[in-house]
């Protein structure tokens, strides 16, 4: 364990860190936050960089970037082992900025500060590759197969997902390991491992009422208001007193026994809520059970996005011919994405004779983790102790990996281990996003040792 770990320190401090700077300052956006993503060619470019670093680490592995007619493209490396695969999954496409950064950081360039790398695509999620070939190289040889794949639409829901994995099914085989390198935990004393993933829905909902805006003198209490209706629309879904979901199909069956039970020890030791919330808010879930229920295993709105609503320095007494709404609806882990879509779709309908027009992002199916072989959580465990001094924990993670579902579908039998480096304050979708290099060691050791027995 200690030859390994040092192995792997110095390969993140002289190797990775420079490397992955270099990705940073690449603004390689998920599709669907840069509709001409093709034509600017930074997915393409920050392809290319962990390609070329991947072969400077070991010419003797199979990389490639395979790209399909019309989609993002995808980093395979292939160590050429035999047998049924270890599958290790990242992505490199990023969030947009989102704001402003605190002053000296900025999203694109990369600042360290101690023991945190800042920049967007750091954790979130471009350390994966360094992180599973940096594990890959730590392990030894062998002969087990194990294929690293990294896709370029993540952030967007993974709509080109599904066209790799068949493209690539003879070479993917059957995997009997899924290591997922895109999660993380409640903090950075030990190593986390995520049992449950919520699944998502995204809609742009346009309500359009004039050909062009009015003064609301005239207008007003006369032709519907789009805000209002999209307000209607809203409250269909949600109750706005509570934040309850109220659809039925958007709401899941209950926390099963066992992780019920995890979430109350979790509870106990994180009573507080990590979101940095301003001084008396009440939050809709006060109870630390509860709001850690609340995150991890069920339904919640959140408009992400608007438009056409001037600023208010710019806005007159006019009334708007439209109003824009992008929201983000989580699922619990357990409800049927397609399902709860087709409701979506239905409470957005209306007939009050607006136009409406609807853009549905395809949707993300919520995942639970299969339990772990005792040799796995074995293996977790002592990588857990050996960086951190205590095992590993379990947690239920609010965001969504479409992979894992569309993989577990298709694989029922396959081991999943799906970790990562976000915690506290890591920001991953915000402002001044960074990577906890420590954390990334551990979760790079973790990768070493999985391969090593594999």
């Amino acid at each position: 364990m200690s030859d390994t770990a040092a192995m792997i320190d110095a390969a993140w401090e002289e190797s990775v860190l420079p490397a992955l700077s270099q990705y940073t300052r690449i603004p390689c956006l998920s599709p669907a936050f840069d509709p001409d993503w093709a034509e600017r060619g930074a997915l393409v470019q920050a392809a290319e960089l962990l390609r070329d670093w991947v072969r400077d680490q070991d010419g003797a592995m199979q990389t490639e970037i395979v790209q399909l007619p019309g989609r993002t493209p995808v980093l395979l490396i292939d160590n050429g082992g035999s047998g049924d695969p270890i599958v290790v999954y990242g992505h490199m496409d990023k969030q947009p900025p989102l704001g402003a950064w605190r002053s000296g950081l900025g999203p694109y360039e990369p600042v360290r500060e101690g023991n945190l790398l800042y920049g967007r695509g750091t954790a979130d999620d471009g350390y994966s590759t360094f992180a599973a070939v940096t594990g890959l190289a730590a392990a030894g040889g062998g002969h087990s197969r194990v294929l690293v794949l990294i896709e370029g639409s993540e952030e967007s829901a993974s709509p080109d997902l599904s066209a790799y994995l068949e493209h690539l099914r003879d070479r993917i085989g059957r995997p009997r390991l899924v290591i997922c390198l895109d999660s993380g935990g409640l903090s950075f004393d030990r190593l986390w491992l995520t049992s449950s993933l919520r699944g998502n829905l995204v809609a742009t909902v346009t309500a359009q009422v004039l050909t062009e805006g009015i003064h609301s003198g005239a207008g007003g209490g006369v032709v519907p208001s789009s805000f209002r209706i999209l307000r209607r629309i809203l409250s269909r879904i949600e109750d706005e007193a509570t934040g309850r979901i109220l659809l039925s199909e958007l709401q899941g069956s209950g926390i099963p026994a066992t992780h019920l039970a995890n979430l109350c020890a979790i509870a106990t030791e994180f009573p507080d809520s990590a979101a940095p919330v301003v001084d008396g808010l009440r939050l809709l879930a006060p109870d630390p059970v509860d709001r850690l229920a609340a995150r991890t295993w069920e339904a919640a709105l959140e408009v992400t996005g608007a438009d056409g609503l001037p600023v208010p320095r710019d806005a007159g007494n006019v009334l708007r011919p439209s109003t824009t709404l992008k929201f983000s609806l989580r699922l619990p882990p357990d409800v049927d994405a397609s399902t709860a879509s087709d409701a979506l779709l239905a409470a957005i309908a209306t007939d009050e004779g607006a136009h409406l027009t609807i853009d549905m992002e395809p949707p993300a199916q919520g995942w639970i983790s299969p339990p772990l072989d005792e040799g796995t959580e074995a293996t977790l465990a002592a990588v857990s102790k050996a960086r951190f001094g205590r095992e590993h924990g379990f947690v239920g993670e609010g965001g969504s990996i479409p992979f894992l579902a569309a993989l577990a579908k298709g694989f029922p039998e396959t081991q999943f281990v799906v970790t990562g480096v976000l915690g506290p304050h890591s920001n991953a979708h915000g402002p001044n996003e960074s990577l906890h290099i420590p954390m990334a060691k551990a979760v790079t050791h973790a990768v070493a040792a999985l391969l090593a027995d594999g």
